[in-house]
């Protein structure tokens, strides 16, 4: 496995009330009609979190008993996780990441191979037919999709097939709604990462955090899903936020086992230890990235107002103007891809 990233990368107790039905209702969306505020961070985290689980707001805020024994249960498991419990990568990928790195695969080659995998033959297809690669003749081959996307497009295209079925992995009462969500901001954030981090990174390495940040929070969300008792209640805010550095710290064994390039591995380091702000620029630009992701996947389920922004140390990192252009850029591209889609 750490070969095939090497191809990509070229080197109080109160008792809760009983859990509802496993389609737990969503958090109240928001009147979009009010001014856009900006939104502090600890309640970003919250909001988005729930909004992960299918979990229902709530107002308690001292974790009861039985929210601190599952914690402490999806603590040891934290730390005992195995990283080989991921799921599989397709075979065809490979021989396909070291194509990619040599110099002197051709095209048809490239499309060869990729026509071996149904699914990413449909993500090259979708991304080829992007607002960015549109040109004035329509695409009729994959191997005329491969050449336009050319080596670097194909690397992104790639890295999303691989871990979108890691996110989506997850199942169960939390789980069967949290892989996609997960996946929405993951798409957001490797997208705003790239754009922040395009001045003082290399831009796959900042995609590739971004694209990779949530890995150990869709394995907390199955490790709660096994753990869970059926009488737990709608969790509290602290708890959430434990689950959040657990995921964290899963994310970035996983970046280590599949040996990632430093740099993606001190960001996702940064992220994972709270008591300090990130000092690196991929870290900076990983943790404004995550932020704005969060906060448009919620704009984009009516559960922020439209235009809302984050507020805290997060984005302090850079220019309120690259910010806001950021926030402009997400909202465009994702707006465009989910059209087409429909």
């Amino acid at each position: 496995m750490g070969k095939l990233w090497r191809w990509i990368l070229g080197y109080s107790d109160a008792a809760p009330s009983a859990r509802a039905s496993v389609a737990m209702p969503a958090p109240a969306p928001v009147d979009v009609a009010e001014p856009p505020e900006a939104v502090p961070l600890a309640l970003l985290d919250e909001r988005f979190h729930r909004f992960v689980l299918g979990l229902p707001d709530y107002e308690i805020t001292e974790p009861s008993l039985e929210e601190r024994a599952l914690l402490r249960r999806l603590q040891l498991h934290s730390v005992q996780f195995d990283v080989r419990s991921l799921p599989r990568l397709p075979t065809v990928l490979p021989q396909l990441l070291r194509s990619l790195k040599a110099d002197n695969v051709g095209g048809a080659q490239l499309a060869k191979l990729i026509g071996r995998d149904p699914v990413l033959v449909g993500e090259v297809m979708r991304v080829s037919h992007s607002i960015y690669y549109r040109t004035l003749h329509p695409i009729q081959s994959l191997q005329h999709a491969v050449v336009l996307l050319g080596q670097d497009g194909l690397r992104r295209v790639v890295t999303m097939h691989v871990m979108k079925p890691i996110l989506h992995a997850s199942a169960g009462m939390f789980g069967h709604v949290a892989g996609q969500r997960l996946w929405e901001h993951a798409e957001r954030c490797a997208h705003a990462c790239a754009y922040l981090g395009k001045s003082s990174s290399d831009p796959f390495e900042a995609y590739l955090a971004g694209i990779v940040c949530n890995t150990g929070t869709g394995a907390v969300v199955r490790l709660l899903d096994q753990e869970a008792p059926a009488e737990i209640g709608p969790l509290t805010g602290q708890f959430l936020a434990a689950c959040a550095r657990l995921g964290a710290q899963i994310s970035l064994k996983a970046a280590q086992h599949w040996n990632l390039p430093a740099n993606v591995l001190q960001a996702l380091e940064e992220r994972a230890d709270s008591r300090s702000a990130p000092t690196t620029p991929l870290g900076r630009a990983l943790a404004c990235a995550d932020t704005l992701a969060m906060t448009q996947v919620l704009c984009d389920r009516g559960l922020l107002p439209s235009g809302a922004s984050p507020a805290g140390e997060h984005c302090e990192f850079f220019p309120a103007a690259m910010v806001e252009r950021c926030q402009q850029d997400l909202r465009r591209h994702f707006r465009d891809t989910e059209a087409r889609a429909d």
